[in-house]
């Protein structure tokens, strides 16, 4: 049964009359879930959230991936209670700057220096700018595989949302394929490419020699390279996905699971770069990150916070271990309703994703409607399966039972080649595209 959203129907119309999109993040519109079935959301505890209308949901994917501890973390919340009441910013660093910078070099050895803000774009679009300054250089390399950098110019000119951007930006950005070195040094031959930035990894693990011959590869043109760990860092390992595979970058950005939902994104990186945004380098001054937010208080203690539980708690290997008995649960439950190759699970166990894929096995966003229809009627909200250490094996065993009922479904509309009768309503949407 559908649940009621009375109350978050007219929340959604009031987001939109207010807020451009009706969320604040492109990713949590209501256009990417089946119409009519956008929860607002009231609160959440663990692995659970609650929208206003009080229907209860399994969560995945929380807060797009940055809340791995799950929601109101004790440990996390108290950190930040304790400073709260201290003050939260001033007109000095305050020392919690020094604690959270040696936490977090302690914790990803691979790095030098590093600088806090509050979000992703803030950190890459600094990384970019830095490296810049180091190499002489103008050109930035992006991997053409992986579908976010930042909302700055230099990325969102390169996308079908190129609005307000000037194409002299977009001139500025070069793209280059994934796992192949081949086609990567074409990019970088001939052209004054300041460097390279990618995800270490996505839904598979790289080739055997991939990043560090995509390293080497970059210095030998006199490139720098940058590693986005926005969603590696601490889902892969501690260390991020660097620390994982073996591979120091020039320059790495963090966020999501850092801050366990609290804005804080962090740059880091080799000394002598990462010094040319300083107060101790004779060369030009960068002008690198100047937060006045970057620093507060109780977002660095839930840095800390987070840091200390995944170590001293193992939650990267509990990450993963959750997420492979999701995908064995949801592939077996796929594969006995007959709809094995229709219904997919990719990714790293601890970043879960699933393919909807049409009759001729095509990625399909009409299937993804369906099926997202039934698991939010199950009372599972899921964009995706990336889990969060708070689930509880029942919770996973809930979702797979879930799956399975929107699988039947699914098989119905395969065999009656016509999903419109399990829409009731537009398909969902993709974030990038050129109108409303």
């Amino acid at each position: 049964m559908e649940p009621a959203l009375t109350r978050s129907a007219e929340a959604n119309r009031r987001l939109h009359s207010l807020i451009p999109g009706g969320a604040h993040t492109y990713a949590k519109g209501d256009d990417q879930y089946p119409e009519g079935m956008a929860p607002v959301i009231s609160h959440g505890r663990g692995a659970h959230v609650w929208d206003i209308d009080g229907n209860e949901y399994i969560e995945y994917g929380s807060g797009l991936r940055s809340v791995s501890l799950g929601h109101a973390h004790p440990r996390v919340i108290e950190a930040v209670r304790r400073e709260l009441v201290r003050g939260a910013n001033f007109v000095r660093p305050s020392y919690r700057e020094i604690e959270a910078a040696e936490r977090f070099l302690a914790t990803v050895p691979t790095a030098e220096m590093v600088k806090f803000a509050k979000n992703g774009s803030d950190v890459t679009t600094a990384a970019v700018r830095l490296a810049r300054a180091a190499t002489g250089r103008t050109l930035v390399a992006v991997c053409q595989d992986h579908p976010f950098f930042s909302t700055d110019d230099w990325f969102i000119g390169t996308t079908p949302m190129t609005a307000g951007i000037p194409p002299r930006t977009s001139e500025l950005t070069v793209k280059f394929p994934y796992g192949n070195l081949a086609a990567t040094e074409e990019v970088l031959r001939g052209r004054d490419v300041a460097c390279v930035i990618l995800e270490a990894a996505t839904h598979t693990d790289p080739p055997p020699g991939y990043l560090a011959g995509l390293r080497d590869l970059a210095h030998r043109y006199g490139t720098l390279l940058v590693f986005d760990e926005m969603i590696t860092g601490f889902r892969w390992s501690e260390a991020g996905a660097q620390g994982l595979y073996g591979v120091r970058p020039d320059l790495s950005t963090f966020g999501k699971a850092l801050g366990n939902g609290f804005a804080v994104s962090a740059l880091a990186g080799r000394r002598d770069v990462m010094e040319q945004g300083g107060l101790r380098d004779s060369r030009e001054r960068v002008f690198l990150l100047s937060t006045t937010h970057g620093a507060e208080t109780h977002a660095l203690a839930a840095a800390m916070a987070v840091m200390e539980t995944y170590v001293e708690e193992g939650i990267s290997a509990r990450l993963h271990a959750l997420g492979n008995r999701l995908a064995d649960g949801v592939r077996a439950a796929a594969e006995g309703i007959g709809v094995g190759e229709h219904l997919l699970v990719r990714g790293r166990a601890s970043n879960l994703v699933f393919v909807t894929l049409d009759e001729n096995l095509r990625p399909s966003q009409p299937y993804r409607t369906l099926f997202l229809r039934q698991l939010i009627a199950g009372g599972v909200l899921g964009p995706s399966f990336v889990v969060s250490s708070a689930l509880s094996d029942e919770d996973i065993d809930r979702t797979i039972d879930v799956v399975a009922n929107a699988c039947v479904v699914y098989r119905k509309a395969l065999d009656a080649g016509d999903r419109s009768a399990w829409l009731d309503g537009r398909p969902v949407k993709p974030v990038f595209r050129q109108y409303a």
